[in-house]
């Protein structure tokens, strides 16, 4: 049988609900500093201006609104469509210290198959170290799951050296929606990134454009000048091509563009850029690459494009060959260098075919 409560005096009672009224207000101040924190990480994420910003406001901005030590995220990438945008806008996916691409996501962590909403709780070395580098120090995670149209789309993880910081006692919504907006935000990034390539894509030799040339240039050049890395340039042309349209008509003359194209990107590495400059001429950016090692590059390539002939739809064959300049960016690097590297490029290949064509010349260096 219980014992009887004591009776609490009128102070005695004032003093509770007081304490009562304590608890309620630090909880709502509590609340209302996670919902402005989310409110902020939303309003950064949705304003993001393409896939690169949206990553780094989804970890390292999540970092600094929420004060927390370890952030990281997964994302699935089954058709590596996320990380070939991040290369093709000039940004290296392993530039993204933490975030992780996966080709399928639930075969990344067995907490995944059965993760639909925020997971709270005490961190464990053994089935939590997968989602955080290094060693951390992490005592309590939060793993918020980004679901977009049903599929799980990726998963934000929040670590925190303070054990009661995330429990299960702790109420989910806000960050549940965070996590939410984020898959939103994820595929709105993706259509976004598209979007700009298909503008700067050549629509015929499906290389990139001449936009995207002059956009990457001067990317290239600060980088090179910042690093001290060598930045060289190749200039390449369809020899006689004139005389390929009028024999055998601009459909032939289409398909030897598209088969060059198809050649030239045989030859290249991943940090190469290949776009079709105009015409028949095609401009290559060779970061981290010196005028003698893009000399090689572009011998690999003429080699390339002369050593099997075109079949045309008519079924006759054609033997193409193709003439190549070769810069390099002058050091240290200075206004106008950009145009000049280009112009160096264009002036050897120009020595090229007026020496007989079907070679590669190089630019004087400075």
């Amino acid at each position: 049988m219980p014992l009887p409560q004591p009776n609490l005096s009128p102070d005695g009672e004032t003093q509770k609900l007081r304490q009562q009224l304590r608890e309620l207000t630090a909880e709502a101040i509590h609340n209302e500093l996670i919902f402005k924190r989310c409110h902020e990480r939303e309003v950064t994420m949705l304003s993001a201006e393409g896939l690169p910003q949206l990553l780094d406001r989804l970890t390292r901005g999540m970092q600094i609104s929420f004060r927390t030590p370890y952030v990281s995220l997964v994302l699935d990438d089954p058709e590596h469509e996320l990380r070939h945008l991040l290369a093709n806008t000039g940004n290296d996916p392993d530039q993204f210290k933490d975030v992780k691409f996966t080709d399928r996501i639930t075969d990344f962590s067995p907490f995944y198959t059965r993760l639909s909403s925020p997971w709270l709780g005490p961190y464990s070395k053994k089935n939590h170290r997968i989602f955080f580098s290094g060693d951390p120090k992490i005592r309590s995670i939060a793993l918020l799951p980004m679901i977009r149209r049903g599929c799980l789309v990726g998963v934000l993880h929040l670590g925190s050296n303070n054990a009661s910081r995330f429990t299960s006692e702790h109420g989910s919504h806000f960050i549940h929606r965070l996590a939410t907006i984020g898959a939103f935000c994820l595929e709105n990034a993706v259509n976004l990134e598209h979007l700009t390539l298909s503008g700067l894509t050549d629509v015929l030799t499906g290389l990139h454009n001449r936009r995207y040339l002059d956009r990457r240039l001067s990317e290239e050049v600060t980088r090179s000048a910042r690093y001290g890395s060598a930045l060289s340039c190749l200039f390449i042309d369809a020899d006689h091509f004139k005389s390929v349209n009028d024999l055998h008509g601009h459909h032939a003359g289409d398909h030897v563009l598209r088969e060059i194209a198809l050649r030239v990107k045989e030859c290249l590495r991943a940090s190469d850029i290949a776009t079709r400059y105009g015409g028949e001429e095609f401009a290559l950016l060779l970061p981290q690459t010196d005028q003698e090692e893009a000399f090689k590059l572009a011998e690999r390539i003429r080699k390339r494009i002369c050593e099997q002939s075109v079949l045309l739809e008519s079924g006759q064959q054609l033997q193409i060959t193709a003439s190549i300049g070769v810069s390099q960016l002058a050091s240290p690097a200075s206004e106008g260098c950009d145009k000049k590297l280009l112009n160096d490029a264009d002036s050897a290949l120009y020595e090229a075919k007026q020496l007989g064509r079907n070679q590669v010349r190089r630019a004087p260096r400075d």
